[in-house]
């Protein structure tokens, strides 16, 4: 199949996607009627349509599950509950599911004890953005220890009142502004609550409060604004279906947007130092190209922007606009086609708000760091059907190194149009674009290695003050049509595309000559080009055989992307390392290379995530690939094409024992056809094979736990041919095999933490050109992280909190050939902030001890000095 032809189809499919988003659009289902605000505006003025009573007056049926309340059945949809409300009122507390069809949920008792349960089925807590979250308020009346609404699992809410010494009493009400719990005070008669008087804005993002029966003025709590915490229950991007992570036979880790505030990690880089395995590659992370590895093996193009390949997101994207980024370890090739074994990092983008919220941010700190940052959302019309966010920021900064100064400019507007209850289209954009130099480090020789001359400065400038620019920029456009035809069958077709382009003007050093103090340079003018479309159309259906569930994902992708190098390329004056003298360098003149790759990729999938019986659970999948580049060489005038085709399984159980253990084994394949490389494709794809086997552990409602065993494989690397060294066969191989272990969540109240400790063994197996048994560079056989904060949550200091962190990276190798070992090293973080009301201050404290160590090597000629310590201090405000 040649590019012409996947290009005629990738048309007809966009088509396709477009005309069924404009005809779904024009034939909309009617919304139900829902009770009329001339009811629900007196119903707590008069008496409650439903009412939980104690379970000592209710009469037990013979049945599983008591259903308190006849109410009309539910819609086919699963009710979306987007904020919870607490309230403290005269009578009591009364906590607010907030829903406009209230009246459609039932509640099956489920209380024992102390706690007063109610489940409601075909439920979910949902921000308006979509993501979960939950609820928890502690001591609110003297006899209440803890009121909680989380989600119980994938269709149901559960609330919880657990009482001091005895079950609660609780009365049910639900009107225009939800489904209300009157938790009624032991001091006070049994009646319906008054409504609210005083409110907090509604986006504020906070999970607790303290109210209790003596406060003078009532209080309001809303839950609407982010996730819980440090802890994600869940993730779509694994499976492409709302699944808890206790349920995907696959180690993955999130970094919410509170772990990201709380740092206050402005690069992709920063934030990734939370998920154990993954370290920074061969590049600077001062740079905008962010070069990473999971498990050993590089994942630079392996990214994902809202769960769809965007390779371009790892040079330049990461911004205010992300609300959280999430680490899928092994190879996921059964739903996003080709890629690394490692794993890949899904960056997740802030949605639009039902309700307005607005949010200022400004920066200082070291080294003439300043950015100032804005984040506003809310409704475009009355029915607050059209809805819009848009995030802002820019930036300037320089560093320790010698004539450093780098500007980062974003902006991201979203726009999403809430068609009807079972369809939904947004649309969203954004332009990143960073300007600054390149950090190419120092020789080996003078800062890890001796060197008779001295030592090299950490912060000497090997480049050329006035010929070492770059720019990176990135334009990206994307539509995301959902439509659910009933609760047990959606479809969505989501398309995207991402211009980048990297203009690059500089002198970059070399080897050191034999004095081992002047060093050799090129200077380079370089220009890449890389436009890519990618279109991914699936369904998702909920199927019963027996007494067995199934829920299939089936779809199809098609991406294309194009890309355009080209340099001009000589040598230029060498420099003295230890008494440089610059402006001595000269243009680049002489062509050096001019590339056009097209690689394309058609593939469809399907998956079947089985719920066997309520504690097991099977994962299968299967995709097929047929993937092709064609290589042009416009200098010598020669073409090059090559096609694959590829099978990627994915088979994975997950076993409960008890419900907060999960016991989970997994094996699935990937493949690379090296599609983001200058050169000509190889024959033969790249394949991977890995096998994994891990617990996770919900230790309580609020911290979560994985442990992971894994064995990777990579075959059909490229290395030489001993009969002809000019040519070269696909026999090498490279294995990882390791431990990881993270948690994740609150401890206690107020008492968050996120840590992580990784094993790695990655090590060359099968090479004609390397030493079988070589540890792969940049990747250290230890490494631990842990951040912790702990906020007051009562008295006069009431939103003063601390932060601490360290961060361990054990030895690592800067080169294939083991030449060169980089130490390791311990850096500890530190933070102190304050929250007031709808303001926070914090300082931001990064290698508090000012240690020197080195972050990572492109070559024994290019190691990379971490930075050393610097102060940022933020205020922002929202309201």
């Amino acid at each position: 199949m040649k590019p012409k032809q996947l290009s005629k189809i990738f048309l007809l499919a966009s088509s396709v996607s477009f005309w069924g988003v404009m005809s779904a659009t024009a034939q909309e289902i009617p919304k139900q009627e829902v009770q009329s605000k001339s009811v629900a505006s007196g119903l707590r003025n008069s008496k409650s349509i439903r009412e939980i009573r104690q379970i000592s007056e209710i009469e037990h049926p013979q049945t599983s599950a008591q259903m308190l309340v006849q109410s009309p059945a539910p819609s086919s949809d699963i009710v979306q509950i987007t904020g919870v409300k607490a309230t403290s009122t005269e009578k009591g507390v009364e906590v607010i599911l907030q829903t406009s069809i209230g009246a459609q949920l039932q509640i099956t008792n489920r209380s024992t004890g102390n706690n007063f349960i109610a489940d409601i089925p075909n439920s979910q807590l949902r921000l308006p953005n979509g993501d979960a979250f939950t609820f928890r308020s502690e001591k609110p009346l003297a006899e209440i220890t803890e009121i909680t609404v989380i989600n119980l699992d994938a269709n149901t809410i559960r609330v919880t009142v657990t009482g001091e010494a005895g079950l609660p009493t609780v009365e049910l009400f639900d009107d225009d502004t939800g489904l209300v719990f009157g938790v009624v005070s032991a001091a006070t008669a049994m009646q319906p609550p008054e409504k609210p008087t005083t409110q907090t804005k509604p986006e504020e993002p906070t999970a607790q409060q303290e109210p209790t029966a003596q406060q003078d003025e009532p209080i309001e709590l809303v839950v609407t604004g982010e996730q819980d915490g440090y802890r994600v229950p869940d993730t779509s991007s694994a499976t492409r279906t709302d699944t808890p992570l206790r349920d995907i036979p696959q180690s993955i880790q999130v970094i919410p947007q509170q772990v990201i505030k709380d740092q206050q990690a402005t690069r992709l880089t920063d934030v990734l130092k939370n998920a154990p395995g993954v370290v920074v590659g061969s590049r600077s992370p001062r740079d905008p190209l962010n070069i990473i590895k999971i498990r050993g093996f590089d994942a630079f193009s392996d990214t994902l922007l809202n769960g769809i390949q965007d390779s371009s997101i790892s040079s330049v994207g990461f911004g205010s606009n992300i609300e959280r980024v999430e680490v899928l370890k092994g190879p996921a090739s059964v739903l996003f086609g080709q890629g690394g074994l490692g794993g890949k990092v899904n960056l997740v983008t802030k949605q639009p708000l039902r309700d307005p919220f607005y949010s200022v941010e400004t920066s200082v700190g070291s080294y003439n760091s300043y950015s100032g940052a804005i984040d506003l959302s809310g409704p475009l019309n009355d029915s607050k059907t059209v809805f819009y966010r848009l995030n802002a920021s820019a930036g300037t900064n320089e560093s320790f190194i010698d004539f450093y100064d780098q500007q980062q400019y974003l902006i991201a507007p979203t726009l999403s149009w809430q068609i009807s209850d079972r369809t939904k289209l947004t649309l969203e954009a954004s332009y990143s674009l960073v300007e600054g130099p390149y950090d190419f480090g120092i020789p080996a020789q003078g800062s890890v290695l001796p060197n008779p001359n001295g030592k090299i400065p950490r912060n000497r400038f090997l480049s050329e003050p006035n010929l070492n620019d770059t720019s990176n920029g990135a334009l990206r456009i994307g539509y995301n049509f959902e439509h659910r035809f009933s609760e047990n069958w959606q479809a969505r077709s989501v398309f995207q595309t991402y211009s980048f382009r990297l203009r690059r003007n500089i002198v970059a050093p070399f080897g050191l000559q034999d004095d081992l103090r002047t060093i050799d340079r090129g200077v380079e003018d370089f220009d890449y080009d890389e436009n890519a479309y990618n279109l991914d159309n699936y369904v998702v259906a909920k199927l019963t055989t027996g007494s067995i569930k199934h829920e299939l994902v089936a779809g199809f992708n098609l991406n294309q992307t194009d890309t355009n190098s080209k340099a001009l390329f000589n040598r230029t004056t060498p420099l003295d390392v230890f008494n440089p003298v610059y402006g001595t360098a000269t243009q680049a003149t002489v062509p050096d290379f001019d590339i056009k790759n097209t690689i394309q990729q058609l593939g469809f999938y399907l998956q079947d995530q089985i719920t066997v019986a309520e504690n097991l659970k099977v994962l299968l999948g299967g995709r097929f690939d047929i993937a092709n580049q064609e290589f042009q060489d416009l200098l010598n005038q020669t073409t090059d094409f090559e096609q694959a085709e590829a099978f990627s399984p994915r088979v994975g159980i997950v076993y409960q024992p008890i419900k907060p253990i999960s016991l989970y084994a997994s094996y699935s394949r990937s493949f690379s056809q090296g599609q983001y490389t200058l050169g000509a494709a190889p024959p033969e794809p790249e394949r991977g094979t890995q096998y994994e086997i891990g617990v996770k552990a919900d230790l309580t409602d609020r911290l979560a736990a994985t442990l992971a065993f894994y064995d990777l494989t990579r075959t059909n690397l490229p290395t030489s041919d001993p009969n002809d060294p000019r040519l070269t066969i696909l026999v090498g191989e490279q294995r990882s095999r390791g431990i990881e272990f993270d948690i994740s969540g609150e401890i206690l109240p107020g008492w968050n933490i996120i840590a992580g400790y990784a094993y790695t063994d990655a090590v060359i197996t099968e090479d004609n050109d390397l030493p079988v048994g070589n540890q792969l560079n940049n990747v250290p056989r230890h490494a631990l992280n842990l951040w912790t904060t702990y906020e007051i949550q009562s008295g006069s200091l009431k939103g003063l909190g601390f932060g601490l962190g360290a961060f361990y990276y054990g030895d690592r190798q800067a080169d294939l050939d083991n030449t060169v070992e980089l130490p390791s090293y311990v850096r500890a973080d530190a933070a102190i902030y304050y929250k007031l009301d709808n303001y926070r201050a914090a300082i931001n404290i990064k290698n508090l001890f000012d240690t020197d160590y080195f972050v990572s090597a492109q070559n024994v000629n290019r190691i990379i000095p971490g930075d050393p310590l610097t102060i940022q201090g933020t205020i922002s405000w929202q309201f």
